[in-house]
């Protein structure tokens, strides 16, 4: 009798665990639709613990969109810029405690018309669970939460020196111009070594006129600019501008040295320049809310934003 509960009891132990990696291998399967591919789904808050979902969102939705999509592993977590779609299976999920999980997650691509796409390997992916409350969700993906805090950080830092700057050529070179209403320098990076930062620098001032920024005026201040940096800010101490006129490509070839190749190559394209100038001039736009759609030099057509 005692050898007979003790089948029954082993039996009903197992069925238990059946059915709990069941259920964990399902609920799984149903957190791989919020798999943050492209986008974020809004829904995804549901299905996400809070500090991944707001890491995410922050990586989605609150950084200048060039710097993101500068990371393809950011907005391509699993399918690519291929046109797939991501199908998935679950291969098995193991409960490493009472609140953690880690499923092992198939991606194979398929087309939108149903169809696999041949060329592509079946690849294997990490999907890791926590139980919150009653309910499993999503807290990373092949481990990808570290890279975005990571890139968070940075990125953070390299707008905090570049705000630095902004806010030095504003002052003390955007004063020699003729002033407009806003002034938005364009800044292109060249090379950064510590506290030093080489580059292509521009002012330019602007006059807002119904849904357009019309150039007042504006100028060119390459160099290096030295940074310093207490409490967490950044200020800059000294610049080392190129001259102009006959020495100015003596002097640019002295400061930036070894990057003067990568430094012509910037400063001599008009359409690597002007590009850089609309997309900041896009994300000063949105940051500030202004009600803009172009901008316009005197005597050239408007440019859409």
């Amino acid at each position: 009798m005692k050898k007979l509960l003790f089948l029954l009891a082993a039996v009903m132990l197992m069925t238990a665990c059946g059915n709990k990696e069941k259920q964990l291998q399902e609920r799984a399967a149903e957190l791989c639709k919020y798999i943050p591919d492209h986008e974020l789904l809004e829904q995804s808050k549901d299905y996400l613990t809070e500090d991944f979902y707001n890491v995410l969102d922050t990586m989605f939705n609150h950084l200048p969109q060039h710097e993101a999509m500068d990371h393809e592993w950011f907005y391509y977590f699993v399918t690519g810029n291929g046109g797939t779609i991501a199908d998935y299976t679950v291969v098995g999920v193991e409960q490493t405690d009472d609140t953690h999980a880690v499923a092992t997650i198939s991606v194979r691509q398929k087309w939108e018309d149903g169809s696999f796409d041949e060329s592509t390997d079946v690849e294997e992916h990490k999907l890791y669970m926590e139980k919150v409350g009653d309910v499993w969700l999503m807290c990373d993906f092949d481990g990808h939460k570290a890279d975005c805090i990571n890139y968070i950080a940075n990125n953070r830092e390299e707008q905090a020196v570049r705000q630095a700057i902004s806010d030095y050529l504003m002052k003390e070179i955007g004063s020699q111009y003729a002033q407009g209403e806003l002034c938005i320098p364009t800044l292109m990076m060249v090379y950064e070594e510590g506290e030093k930062v080489w580059g292509d620098f521009w002012i330019f001032w602007y006059n807002v006129s119904g849904d357009t920024l019309k150039t007042v005026s504006g100028g060119n201040h390459s160099g290096l600019m030295t940074l310093n940096k207490e409490n967490g800010n950044y200020t800059v101490t000294a610049f080392e501008q190129t001259e102009d006129g006959a020495g100015n490509e003596a002097s640019a070839k002295r400061i930036f040295d070894n990057h003067y190749d990568i430094y012509q190559n910037m400063h001599s394209n008009e359409e690597v320049r002007e590009a850089v100038r609309k997309e900041q001039l896009q994300e000063y736009v949105k940051s500030h809310n202004l009600a803009v759609r172009y901008y316009q030099d005197f005597g050239w057509p408007a440019v859409e934003l």
